[in-house]
């Protein structure tokens, strides 16, 4: 993340696509460390203006934490939201909104009313 935080995307992808490739061979394709590094990739291609790139690997992260947490998890919330974001910024605010509800509903279950992550999402959804 130090990489993508300083600018430096291009390195930082082939580092993130290296770490995927490690993960995958030591956990298999569908473990949630796995869906940690696509992830870190879809944050990439938020960042660098590749929406449809960022939406299929938020999409991937989210099948796979889904299926290794359950559908009410914050780590699937974490991915809702970020699937929220990439939705609001490709216009499509309905299911911008849907998302960002779900990770709400989620972070509030499981994390309370006034945690970063909680209140973070309230944030995007006043923002949309």
């Amino acid at each position: 993340m130090v990489l993508k935080d300083q600018g430096n995307l291009e390195r930082a992808r082939r580092f993130f696509k290296r770490a995927l490739a490690i993960d995958e061979l030591a956990y298999g394709t569908n473990h949630p460390e796995v869906a940690m590094d696509i992830s870190n990739l879809g944050f990439l291609m938020k960042d660098q203006g590749q929406l449809e790139r960022a939406r299929g690997y938020f999409g991937r992260a989210l099948e796979i934490n889904e299926a290794a947490f359950g559908p009410e998890h914050p780590n699937v919330a974490g991915i809702v939201n970020s699937l929220g974001i990439v939705l609001k910024d490709q216009g499509d605010l309905a299911s911008a909104e849907a998302h960002f509800k779900r990770a709400l509903q989620i972070f509030r279950k499981f994390l309370g009313e006034k945690h970063r992550s909680t209140l973070a999402v309230k944030n995007n959804l006043a923002a949309l």
